[in-house]
């Protein structure tokens, strides 16, 4: 049977409150302060009885990732408590209850659940944006989303936009922190080069950025927006940078509808750029970004990957049908990743690594005409230097210096030890 849209949506203080303005930096949070498994910035905002919120009219941009450690989703607590004067929703690409696939999103209605307006923010910047902030009525928006620790992964990138239209708006903007789940230990990849800025990336950050939301709002606020807005973020407790995932304690929400583990996370960053050629990167399987492959690939594609023995990860040779996207229902070859050390493992070498052997072993490798790899890098550096025979630790080492120069300025921003 086939739902409609809106069938489906029907279907489906005490504690202390650490807050940090836009500047000075504070002294990061220690996992030692509250003696239990670490808190969201939601569970420190209600426990503080969402004293940051009193007075104010508050929407909030968030999806299905907004959930309190029971899985119930913080607009329907938030709805349902007295101290918060919840107005409008904010959904961005997939939609606020996540029903839409990539590059869409759900539109203008209202919330079944809760009968508050949502709002549309996919694909809208600037002044159009904060024409919807003013046209809802709020003064304060609210950001609570999980993100996954890439840069092409868009909603950074619609964070940085509502901050930017909240600024235009004479709005105040508060970011709800939430792990990063591959850790904060370090920025890996390319930096990119602003001539390529897109919605897979706004501005010059590193393409695996190790900082949590939190962290990129200072950051944007600080380097990158026009004007800096109204700032404040509400930090977890107990979040160490070398955290992964599974420490948290958390329930896994998938962000979108191929991110479905915290596994997947741990690749994308670098098997994203699979979305850059005419190879499948996963999509309509069950391992997304885990599972590569194409019609003609075979065996030697994982012998070649596997030889050049990449920390922390094996590969394996696999075979695949996907049920939509590249190659829907063909049976084809390839490789599933299988990452033995996290610890070790570098996504953005690895899937360099995976790019330059499929190049070599697959007479049909072919970049996306639309030079969609340029946008998911940063630049054209990768793609010229693959066809031009470069070796994949040939390739990592061309952006040792902008990455460095990112890094130098990723240290001032992070709160955390």
């Amino acid at each position: 049977m086939r739902l409609s849209r809106r069938a489906l949506l029907t279907a489906t203080a005490a504690a202390g409150l650490a807050t940090a303005p836009a500047a000075p930096t504070p002294a990061p949070v220690p996992a030692a302060a509250t003696g239990d498994r670490p808190r969201t910035g939601f569970d420190r905002l209600r426990s503080a009885g969402y004293s940051l919120l009193h007075g104010h009219r508050v929407g909030i941009v968030t999806n299905p990732t907004g959930v309190t450690t029971d899985v119930r989703h913080i607009v329907d607590v938030m709805h349902a408590d007295a101290r918060v004067n919840l107005v409008a929703v904010f959904g961005p690409e997939h939609g606020f209850r996540g029903t839409a696939q990539a590059g869409g999103s759900e539109g203008r209605y209202d919330d079944p659940a809760t009968g508050l307006p949502v709002y549309d923010t996919y694909l809208k910047s600037g002044q159009p944006l904060a024409d919807v902030f003013t046209a809802s009525g709020v003064d304060t928006v609210v950001f609570d989303i999980q993100d996954v620790g890439a840069r092409f992964y868009t909603y950074i990138w619609t964070l940085y936009d509502c901050m930017e239209a909240a600024r235009l708006a004479g709005k105040r903007f508060v970011v709800l922190d939430r792990p990063n789940p591959v850790t904060g230990r370090a920025a890996l990849g390319p930096v990119l080069h602003k001539e390529f800025a897109s919605f897979v990336g706004r501005q010059p950050i590193a393409q695996a950025h190790g900082m949590t939301v939190a962290e990129l709002a200072r950051l944007f606020n600080k380097e990158f927006l026009t004007k800096p807005v109204a700032l404040e973020t509400v930090l977890m407790s107990g979040w160490k940078r070398s955290d992964f995932y599974d420490a948290s304690g958390l329930p896994w929400v998938p962000p979108s509808p191929n991110m479905p583990t915290a596994d997947t996370a741990l690749v994308y960053s670098g098997t994203c750029l699979f979305e850059g050629t005419n190879l499948s990167e996963g999509r309509g399987t069950t391992r997304p970004f885990e599972l590569l492959g194409a019609e003609g690939l075979d065996g030697r594609w994982a012998g070649a990957v596997g030889g050049l023995g990449l920390p922390g990860v094996h590969f394996r040779e696999a075979y695949f049908a996907p049920t939509f996207s590249k190659f829907e229902g063909t049976t084809i070859g390839g490789v599933q990743i299988h990452v033995n050390d996290r610890a070790a493992f570098d996504p953005v070498r690895t899937g360099i690594a995976l790019l330059v052997t499929a190049k070599k072993v697959w007479s049909g490798f072919a970049w996306r005409s639309d030079h969609w790899i340029d946008k998911l890098t940063g630049s054209t550096g990768v793609r010229t230097m693959i066809d031009a025979g470069a070796t994949a630790d040939e390739v990592v080492a061309s952006w040792r210096d902008e990455l460095a120069a990112f890094r130098r300025t990723r240290k001032e921003h992070l709160l955390y030890g």
